[in-house]
């Protein structure tokens, strides 16, 4: 039993990762980084979280949410930095939390973010199938109910859009990283293009009146969620929360970073900040263009918002716009999640075929897996519950690589470099952060908890059947 135990909480030497990810080729620049994470953070719910959330949590308020979910993001997001600067490994939380607690608690972390990067392809795949029949459908094209649906969903056999497009990011990727990011760095100006555009225009359309109150009184709705008040507000924090996640793609490419000690947090801080003053803004237009409760059950507030307001061609310009600035969403989750796949068959812990690189120096093994496996999950099922996971399962990785900086510190400027970055006001921030990462967990519904603790279970089983047994580092100790 002491020999099982000493084993589960065996650390990874980082000098094995730095060897065993200098094969991947770092081309990737803070300009890279910057159109990664906006194009990942800023994806989908920035053009329909502000209003769904206004409707149902926190009226005009719904602007503290983001900025309380902000301020959570970001000092997980200084913690994220450090750890980059310090081991700019492929993987990211799994690498990291494998080094300074060990390889179990990294396991652990890098599948509670295999589940957000599995599920989250496939709901921006299905996003930008909805939303890409709806700009068609006005100039005749219609898909049958057989091919616009999920296996099983209304006459649904297969969701055609949502699997093309996820095949179409992968072929490009399968291509390498620099194509990759050229794609990405486009999409996202325009995609920032489109949100300023609606600020702008959406303000001239800004009544006062709609802001008062700016918190609405508390009441508790017939389904037990809250409205108004601060409980409204902490309420809209945790739905907002699953914008802010992308920062984590970000991260899980570091091993192809130019210069990662300056990068990485570059490209991390950055881009939340960016991604910040954008929700806001849009959040704030939003709700001060119509009554916030005119939002309820709108699946599109932004376009309904400028169309209400007399501005039709510019709202099928955002709209349009939006729809194709999907694909940088999901090239950041596709290029993390393939990398973290990558991770995981490099040490062992899965089929060591994952770890594969090809005569290009591309975990194309990876990529393919986590394309068929999101092809399924977006074009043949529905996942409305399992969305639950994204959110839950990345909180938890945020958690581990929080308190993992007390772990880092005493090491760096030892077997570890001194990172490039340091998370300030140490040891106060990390315990902030990982308080800060709590708190938005306990606010996610009673569904996400327990499919989280599944996944959790589902994870231990694997790691003591397979990983266990096959792991590079298990192996080592023996």
């Amino acid at each position: 039993m002491a020999n099982f135990f000493k084993r589960l909480f065996a650390k990874e030497d980082p000098s094995v990762y730095q060897k065993k990810d200098a094969h991947l080729i770092q081309v990737l620049t803070v300009k890279d980084f910057l159109a990664l994470g906006v194009g990942t953070i800023v994806s989908t719910s920035i053009f329909t979280l502000p209003g769904v959330v206004a409707a149902n949590y926190a009226g005009p308020a719904v602007a503290i949410s983001f900025l309380v979910a902000a301020v959570v993001a970001g000092l997980v997001a200084f913690a994220y930095a450090e750890m980059s600067s310090a081991m700019p490994f492929a993987g990211s939380a799994f690498s990291w939390i494998s080094v300074v607690f060990g390889e179990f608690f990294g396991w652990i972390a890098g599948w509670a973010l295999l589940a957000e990067y599995f599920i989250a392809v496939a709901f921006v795949g299905s996003g930008f199938s909805a939303n890409i029949r709806g700009l068609l459908a006005p100039i005749g094209f219609n898909l049958p109910a057989s091919l616009s649906n999920p296996f099983g969903t209304n006459g649904g056999i297969v969701d055609l859009m949502s699997l093309v497009v996820i095949l179409l990011v992968a072929f490009l990727l399968s291509r390498g990283v620099s194509e990759a990011a050229r794609v990405e760095n486009a999409l996202v100006i325009l995609k920032v293009f489109a949100i300023i555009l609606f600020i702008i225009v959406g303000a001239t359309a800004v009544k006062a009146s709609n802001y008062v109150p700016f918190i609405p009184e508390h009441r508790l709705n017939a389904d037990g969620t809250h409205f108004g008040g601060w409980q409204g507000i902490y309420a809209g924090v945790s739905s907002i929360f699953l914008s802010y996640i992308g920062f984590d793609s970000i991260a899980a490419n570091a091993a192809e970073a130019k210069n990662p000690s300056k990068t990485m947090p570059r490209g991390i801080l950055g881009s939340l900040l960016i991604a910040v003053v954008l929700f806001v803004a849009v959040a704030l237009v939003l709700v001060g263009m119509f009554k916030y409760s005119s939002y309820a059950g709108n699946a599109e507030p932004v376009g309904w918002a400028l169309r209400k307001a007399g501005h039709g061609v510019i709202a099928s310009v955002v709209q349009a716009i939006a729809v194709f600035g999907m694909f940088t969403a999901l090239i950041g989750m596709m290029m993390a999640g393939s990398r973290l796949l990558y991770s995981f068959g490099r040490d062992g812990l899965l089929s060591k075929w994952l770890g594969v690189l090809n005569e290009n120096n591309l975990p194309n093994h990876a990529l393919f897996v986590l394309t068929v496996i999101a092809v399924i999950l977006g074009a043949f099922f529905p996942f409305q519950v399992l969305s639950q996971l994204i959110s839950a399962g990345t909180l938890i990785a945020f958690m581990f690589v929080s308190l993992g900086i007390y772990a880092l510190r005493p090491r760096e400027g030892k077997d570890l470099p001194v990172p490039g970055f340091k998370m300030p006001l140490y040891p106060v921030l990390p315990a902030l952060a990982f308080i800060g990462a709590l708190i938005v967990f306990l606010g996610l519904d009673i569904e996400a908890k327990e499919y989280s603790l599944y996944w959790f279970i589902i994870g231990v089983v694997v790691y003591i059947v397979y990983g266990m047994h096959h792991s590079n580092l298990q192996k080592n100790l023996k």
